[in-house]
Parts: C-alpha cells; sequence; structure tokens
C-alpha cells in the first residue's frame, strides 16, 4: 500500500458518518482558503501578473505544501498547486478590494472550524490532526481523492 493510500485510511477512521462527510466536504475547502488568505496578508513583496498576485510568503508556504503532497504523489501535487494558485488567485482579489480582508478569513476559519468540531461530536472520534499535526494538510487531498477515484485518475 502507498504511503498516501494509508494516510487516506487512517484520516479516513475518523470520518465515516455522513454528515461529518458533508461538512468536512464544504469546511476543509473552506479553512484551505482561510489559510491561504491569512498568510497571503504577510508583509512583503508582492509579485502580480494581471489578476494574479502572490506575496513571499504565500510562494514559500506553497512550495512547501506542494513539496509535501509531492512527495505522497505527484499527481495529487500538481492538482493541489493548480488548486491552490486558483485560490491565491481569489485571495488576492478579496485583499486588494478589502483593507480589513483579515475578517473575511478569521470568519471563514472560526465557523468551517465550529462545524468540523460539531461534524466529529456526531462521529464521536476526534479530528486527526489531534494525533498528527500533518493531518491538517491530509484533508484537502483525502477530498481530492474521492473526485480522482470517481473520474479514474491514478495518483
Amino acid at each position: 500500500m502507498k504511503k498516501v493510500d494509508a494516510l487516506f485510511a487512517q484520516y479516513g477512521d475518523s470520518h465515516r458518518n455522513a454528515t461529518n462527510e458533508l461538512i468536512h466536504w464544504v469546511c476543509v475547502p473552506a479553512i484551505f482558503f482561510s489559510i491561504i488568505g491569512f498568510v497571503s496578508l504577510i508583509s512583503g513583496p508582492v509579485l502580480t501578473v494581471g489578476i494574479f498576485g502572490i506575496s513571499a510568503a504565500s510562494a514559500i508556504v506553497l512550495a512547501l505544501v506542494v513539496m509535501y503532497y509531492a512527495r505522497l504523489s505527484a499527481v495529487i501535487a500538481a492538482i493541489m498547486l493548480l488548486l491552490m494558485l486558483v485560490a491565491q488567485t481569489v485571495v488576492y482579489q478579496i485583499n486588494i478590494h478589502n483593507p480589513k480582508a483579515w475578517v473575511i478569513y478569521a470568519g471563514i476559519f472560526a465557523v468551517s472550524w465550529v462545524f468540523q468540531f460539531i461534524g466529529h461530536k456526531i462521529e464521536g472520534k476526534k479530528p486527526s490532526f489531534l494525533t498528527d499535526i500533518f493531518f491538517l494538510l491530509i484533508g484537502p487531498i483525502w477530498l481530492l481523492h474521492f473526485v480522482l477515484n470517481k473520474l479514474k485518475i491514478s495518483y
């Protein structure tokens, strides 16, 4: 079994309840997006090309995340890079049009985590990241693996 599949199985152990899974389909991407938003607000140089902009901090963090994903699966890393760049484009637009963008990210983050914990209360199991912090990075690709399986794309 590939390491990524073992991580998906371990993550899936605390995500079997249909309500909890539904909450995760909404809240995991929302949390991931809000974190991209928070990181983008760290002061420093920003590279802009058309509607896209990325701060130095964001570039570093996204590169580290992609490198972690690449150790698990090149296909997943490539898709997540694309998704993160799309999210970064939206974040950049929010940032340039809203001087209090952090409020948006904080709201998304807080509401999403409340629902995540409700989902785990319903599930009756603690969130996976409480045993291993890297499971915060597994949640988004755990969802992606269902999409890839449905599309019959090997990862």
